[in-house]
C-alpha cells in the first residue's frame, strides 16, 4: 500500500515501495523514481533492480542514489540535486522509511538557496524531522546565498 508524502508540488518521499506501487506511482504523475536504499538492507524489501525494471516497464526513470550507514556525503547531495533538476515531472524518493529521502532532499533543497524554514515546514507536514542534518542545510543555504 503507497505512503507517498508530498515534500513539493514535484517531489514525494515514501517508504519502502513494492512493485506494485510503481503504478499508484505513476497515477500520481511520478516521472522518476530515486532509490535511496541500499540493497540487502533487510531481508523483506524489493531489490532495486527489480523496482528499476518496473519503473522503466511503467515508463518511469529510475536512479539509485544510496545510502547506508555511514551517512550523507557530498556526492549524494549533488546526484539528488541533479535528479531533481533534470526531472520531467514528479519524483519518487523512498528509502526505508522515508526518512533519509527527505534527509537528502532537504539537504539537495538548502544547496539549491532554499530557505532552511520552508524545507523543515514541508519536511515536518510530510511527518519528517530534518534535525539531524539541520546545521548542514543551514550552512548549504547561507553559501548558496552568497
Amino acid at each position: 500500500m503507497s505512503d507517498f508524502r508530498t515534500l513539493s508540488d514535484t517531489v514525494l518521499a515514501s517508504p519502502q515501495i513494492d512493485l506494485e506501487d510503481i503504478a499508484a506511482a505513476r497515477a500520481e504523475g511520478v516521472t522518476l523514481v530515486i532509490n535511496n536504499r541500499p540493497d540487502g538492507e533487510s531481508e523483506d524489501q524489493t531489490p532495486g533492480a527489480e523496482i528499476e525494471a518496473a519503473a522503466r516497464a511503467a515508463g518511469l526513470d529510475y536512479i539509485a542514489i544510496p545510502i547506508g550507514g555511514s551517512g550523507f556525503g557530498e556526492r549524494q547531495v549533488q546526484a539528488m540535486a541533479d535528479a531533481l533538476a533534470e526531472a520531467n515531472g514528479k519524483v519518487l524518493a523512498y528509502c526505508r522509511s522515508g526518512t533519509r529521502s527527505t534527509l537528502l532532499w532537504s539537504l539537495a533543497q538548502a544547496q539549491d538557496g532554499r530557505d532552511p524554514e520552508e524545507i523543515a515546514a514541508a519536511a515536518a507536514a510530510a511527518g519528517y524531522d530534518i534535525t539531524p542534518v539541520r546545521p548542514a542545510i543551514d550552512m548549504l543555504a547561507a553559501r548558496a546565498r552568497g
